[in-house]
This record gives structure tokens, C-alpha cells and sequence, in this order.
């Protein structure tokens, strides 16, 4: 569970510390990479929380949805249409149900916690 929280905070840093600078053209494309990104590793943290994770979902579904988000807007500006659009709407839906879904789980837990040394 916490490896996946591991990775973002050493890419967080990594980027911070370089000076790699993205090319206007792809900011579209890695927009949507990150945000797919991110809507796996909070959907990942919500099926650790639901007992539910399989490492095999979440190494797949991350490469899947990020290969997904980037084919959109590879698609769409070559149509001529703001696909990625689509995607970052799709998943930010995502991205903020999974949240919610894990701020719920974590406040049903603490107050499961408190109810019970209250007891003690």
C-alpha cells in the first residue's frame, strides 16, 4: 500500500529538483498522464482501505489508463477536437469519488476507533 504513496513522493521530488522543462505541445499529453496517474494510486489506496488490492489491478489498470488518457488526446488533436478534454473530466470524476470513497472509510475507522477505547 505505502509503495505507490513511495513513488509519488520520489516523483514529486525528482521533479522538483530537475530543471526538465515539457514542450507546450505535450502538456496536453502529460496533463492527462498525471491525472490518470493520480486517479490510480487513490483508487489503489481505496482498495487497500476495502481489502480488496491486487497489485496485478493496480500495475495494469495504471499502465491501461494512462496508455487510454494519452490515446485520446493523440486522437483528438489530430482530429481537430479537444478529446483530452474528455479524459480529464472522466477521470477527475474519478479522481474525487475515490477521495471521497477513502475520506469516508478513514472516518468510519477512526470513529470505530474512538467508540471502542471509549469503552476501555
Amino acid at each position: 500500500m505505502w509503495l505507490p504513496v513511495l513513488g509519488l513522493i520520489i516523483g514529486i521530488a525528482l521533479g522538483l529538483l530537475s530543471n526538465i522543462q515539457i514542450p507546450d505541445e505535450y502538456a496536453n499529453y502529460l496533463s492527462i498522464a498525471i491525472l490518470a496517474g493520480l486517479d490510480t494510486l487513490f483508487g489503489g489506496i481505496r482498495a487497500f482501505l476495502q481489502n480488496t488490492y491486487d497489485s496485478k489491478v493496480f500495475v495494469s489498470g495504471f499502465f491501461f489508463n494512462i496508455i487510454l488518457a494519452a490515446s485520446l488526446a493523440f486522437l483528438g488533436v489530430h482530429l481537430g477536437v479537444d478529446l483530452y478534454l474528455a479524459a480529464v473530466f472522466a477521470f477527475g470524476v474519478r479522481l474525487f469519488q475515490n477521495i471521497a470513497v477513502i475520506r469516508r472509510i478513514i472516518l468510519t475507522k477512526w470513529s470505530a476507533k474512538s467508540e471502542k477505547t471509549k469503552k476501555n
